[in-house]
């Protein structure tokens, strides 16, 4: 290895420096900034190295100087020791924290506030001690509204161990995406479809919801629904759907057998059911539908895989895709009002994996 052929920092002598070609008065002062910088942070560390590439190489010294400086401080590091570090400072500031602190670290810390490096302890602690100003303010940065605001942040209740957090407060989930300053023709997802790579990619906008058409069967608010398909397009905007119209998702992975999905659409209490009729995969068609069909699904909303139309023969009171949207073509266009849930209603019942356990 090179840096086998080099001394430690806390070896180099002035000697050694004007061996490299570097006139007398020049190496005694880089020796004096090398001696310093070891004395601050130690003959052979990252931080070390930070500081020698930062305040003491130039580009007009020797190469061989910047050699010496490198394998001398990472002599004993192992291999590939980092040539380039980024500025912690400049980095933190980066961060979404760090911005925070930058814009409001007086106001939280008053004057203990220095940087977000230096005073992220002191925002730790304070983060813990004054709990209401803290996660208001995270809430606020994270643009999350409340149709109800909290009566306070964490209420201690015997009946919630640990604390009931945001009581009182009632919300949309899908109203805290990012969606202020977009319009209903604004795209919201762009995909391309399996098999077809060549294809130019396409694009949905915020106007195909389906929302309308959930609210068309008649379900008690809160009731769960349950998506058995691949993660796709329509896939996504079907979870986003029944969260929008204030009912439950229950996610069921489109490999599972019958037997599973039965588990758990019983566990969940599911009344519908959101599947395609096959899953492609190259030329090959899985059969899905008839797996959901198995596991004695409740109602179940059924969408072609490829094709504009299912080429299955759908159960009795199931539904295809094109004609659960065609209840509402109305309505196309209309942007639907979220149904506001208390915070504390489910969004998601999400089975955890390889087991029948139920994670709310």
């Amino acid at each position: 290895m090179a840096n086998e052929n080099y001394k430690t920092l806390d070896s180099v002598t002035v000697a050694d420096v004007e061996a490299l070609g570097i006139h007398t008065e020049l190496a005694g002062k880089l020796h004096g900034e090398l001696t310093r910088i070891v004395r601050n942070y130690g003959s052979a560390t990252p931080q070390t190295w930070y500081h020698i590439s930062k305040e003491l190489l130039t580009p007009n010294l020797p190469f061989s100087f910047h050699q010496m400086m490198y394998y001398g401080c990472y002599k004993d590091f192992g291999p590939d020791p980092p040539a380039w570090l980024p500025d912690p400072l400049k980095t933190a500031r980066l961060t979404n924290i760090g911005q925070l602190l930058e814009r409001r670290g007086k106001e939280f810390l008053g004057s203990k506030y220095e940087d977000p490096i230096s005073s992220f302890s002191d925002f730790q602690r304070f983060s813990v001690s004054d709990q209401e100003v803290f996660w208001k303010t995270i809430l606020e940065e994270m643009n999350i509204s409340f149709s109800a605001p909290p009566e306070c942040i964490l209420r201690e209740s015997p009946s919630h161990p640990g604390g009931q957090w945001l009581p009182g407060a009632r919300v949309n989930r899908k109203n805290c995406l990012s969606l202020r300053k977009r319009t209903l023709s604004d795209v919201a997802i762009i995909w391309r479809n399996e098999g077809n790579d060549e294809a130019p990619v396409e694009k949905m906008t915020c106007q195909e919801e389906v929302a309308y058409a959930l609210e068309s069967l008649g379900l008690e608010k809160g009731s769960a629904i349950a998506i058995d398909m691949p993660m796709d397009v329509n896939s996504v905007v079907i979870y986003l759907a029944i969260v929008l119209a204030g009912y439950v998702v229950v996610s069921i992975a489109d490999s599972f057998s019958p037997s599973e999905i039965s588990t758990r659409l019983i566990l969940s209490k599911a009344k519908a059911i959101f599947t395609q009729d096959f899953i492609p995969r190259g030329e090959k068609k899985i059969p899905l539908y008839s797996r959901v069909v198995e596991a004695h699904s409740p109602m179940a909303i059924v969408i072609p895989n490829r094709a504009s139309s299912l080429s299955i023969e759908l159960r009795d009171g199931d539904i295809s895709w094109p004609d659960f949207l065609d209840r509402v073509k109305d309505s196309k266009g209309l942007e639907f009002v979220a149904v506001e849930q208390p915070i504390d209603a489910f969004t998601n019942i999400l089975f955890s994996s390889g087991t029948t356990g139920v994670v709310e």
